[in-house]
Parts: structure tokens; sequence; C-alpha cells
């Protein structure tokens, strides 16, 4: 079985007066897999996971560090896919985007939607990407990342 480390990033914006809203990006046909699904930013780890994930924000989105702030980087998921013979390790990051307007999408995507954070179960995702999700969101505050760095 073949394995493979991810990383996926979660983009939020905070409309002014709004809730926040999540950014949600359907898979293209020319990707590898999970054509037509709704996933966040991702792509194969080819360097430390923290520096990876910004790679694949500016490749697949266009977004550069100074477009975004780190909100919270989540534990990985790891799971199989039976029905591809892999194992996949996904490495969940949460990023807050300073000017959504900025986003522009490459071709391993054909569509984006900004949801409310609780409706992505109701989208035909890539697999587990709920599960990655809850492990960045709600982001903690700063007062809990210091318990937990503490404890």
């Amino acid at each position: 079985m073949q394995h493979a480390d991810v990383v996926t990033s979660f983009l939020l914006r905070r409309p002014p007066g709004a809730p926040e809203e999540l950014l949600i990006l359907r898979r293209s046909q020319r990707v590898g897999t999970y054509h037509g699904r709704w996933a966040g930013v991702s792509g194969f780890v080819e360097a430390p996971p923290d520096e990876q994930a910004y790679v694949e924000l500016h490749e697949e989105v266009h977004l550069e560090r100074g477009d975004v702030q780190l909100l919270r980087r989540g534990e990985p998921l790891t799971f199989v896919d039976a029905e591809l013979v892999r194992e996949w390790t996904v490495h969940p990051y949460l990023f807050l985007v300073v000017d959504p307007t900025r986003i522009q999408t490459d071709w391993e995507h054909t569509e984006t939607c900004w949801i409310a954070p609780q409706e992505l179960g109701q989208y035909e995702t890539v697999p587990m990407l709920q599960e990655a999700f809850q492990r960045v969101y709600p982001p903690e505050t700063p007062a809990q990342e210091s318990a937990a760095t503490q404890g």
C-alpha cells in the first residue's frame, strides 16, 4: 500500500458584520484523484509541512504569506482509502485570508464557494475533509494555545 503525506489548508474570511465563512474548492478533472469533489487547498508534502502549506496557497490560490494569517496547525490525521489502495496522512492548517478578493484559482479547481463552517458536511468532499477541518476549527484563543503548550 502506498503512503502519501499531504497538507490541507482551510481558508476563512471574516466579512464585517457577518459570520465567518470557509472557502471550499471543487477539484478539476485534471488532478490525480477525487475529481469533482470539494476540498481545501491541498497538495503532496515535498517540503516540511509548514512550508508546503504556503507553497500550495501560492500555487493554487495565488496567496502569499502576507495575504494570510496562520490561525491554527492541527494534529495530522491518517486514514486508508481502500479504493485507491493508499494510506493518507493529512496535515491540516487554518488560515485567515486578509483580502479574499486576491484569491485566484489555478487549473486544479473549477469552482469556489464560501460557506458557513458548519455546512461542510453537506458537500461531497474528498475523504475525511470534515475530520481534518475539526482538528483546526474553531481556532484556539491565545489563552487556550498557551495552556495547551504548558500542559
